[in-house]
């Protein structure tokens, strides 16, 4: 009974490179043969790879890792599983080094206006914004308002945005989509602790829409009631294209153009706060 209670309390055993190989590899739902092929390596070597009785050289472990499109975050944890320095630099976005960026994104943001923009990092916290976002929170309770901002969290909660958002159901679905596509791909258990959350409000009549119809939807407007009366948005995203920085390739800047004329003219004639 005691040995029982002493193993509960023992940390868990960190991941070994081979598991966390397997874990990407089933992720991306492929076979030791696929893997294997994409890698151009045999599937001998792979299997020796996953079960750990081979340890991958550091090149091969970013080649897997490349092969299996693992997010420049967790490809430090894999070279750190192998016992290698990580590879790329993961500096917080406060760091001097990093001024230049934020001027940047600071940059691109006002440049869109009249049109809303803001920058997130992968969990969707608010990193800047422009002048033009303030108005269409306007009305969101002020806890959700204080940062760290999770801009998710503040379109779809029920003291957010969300009460005013003409078609809530079509844009929470939208939403929620995309944050499961990322999911998939991230397997960052913080985003699946969101999703949970965000797909427990209430979002008022809908009807239920595949997977498939979500993803053949070229545009999904968001459609907001403001003062100016009720607004028409598209959104885009842009990335950056920072491939030797985890932080930096980790933020999105999310932009709204307006999805009509009366939209595009309403914005141009708002002064700005």
């Amino acid at each position: 009974m005691q040995s029982q209670a002493l193993n509960k309390l023992a940390p868990a055993k960190p991941a070994s490179v081979g598991d966390l190989v397997r874990h990407w590899r089933q992720l991306r739902r492929k076979s030791q043969l696929d893997l294997a092929c994409d890698a151009d390596i045999s599937t001998r070597h792979l299997s020796f790879i996953e079960t750990g009785r081979s340890t991958p050289s550091r090149d091969m472990v970013l080649h897997l890792a490349e092969s299996l499109d693992v997010p420049i975050r967790e490809r430090n944890a894999l070279l750190l599983a192998a016992g290698y320095a990580p590879a790329y630099q993961a500096r917080d976005l406060s760091d001097p080094v990093l001024r230049p960026v934020r001027e940047a994104i600071d940059l691109l943001l006002s440049a869109h206006e009249p049109f809303p923009a803001l920058a997130v990092d992968r969990h969707w916290t608010l990193i800047a914004a422009n002048r033009a976002v303030a108005p269409l929170t306007a009305g969101a309770v002020a806890d959700l308002l204080k940062p760290p901002v999770n801009v998710m969290r503040l379109s779809l909660h029920p003291q957010g945005v969300a009460p005013r958002i003409v078609n809530l159901a079509e844009w929470r679905d939208h939403l929620l989509y995309r944050l499961r596509r990322q999911h998939a791909d991230t397997a960052d258990a913080t985003l699946g602790a969101l999703i949970e959350e965000l797909a427990a409000y209430p979002c008022g009549p809908s009807r239920p829409r595949s997977a498939d119809a979500l993803a053949s939807a070229l545009a999904v407007p968001l459609r907001l009631k403001t003062e100016s009366g009720i607004l028409s948005f598209l959104s885009a995203t842009m990335m950056f294209d920072a491939s030797l920085d985890a932080t930096l390739s980790e933020i999105a800047l999310e932009t709204f153009l307006p999805a009509d004329a009366e939209t595009a003219a309403a914005l141009r004639l708002t002064p700005a706060s």
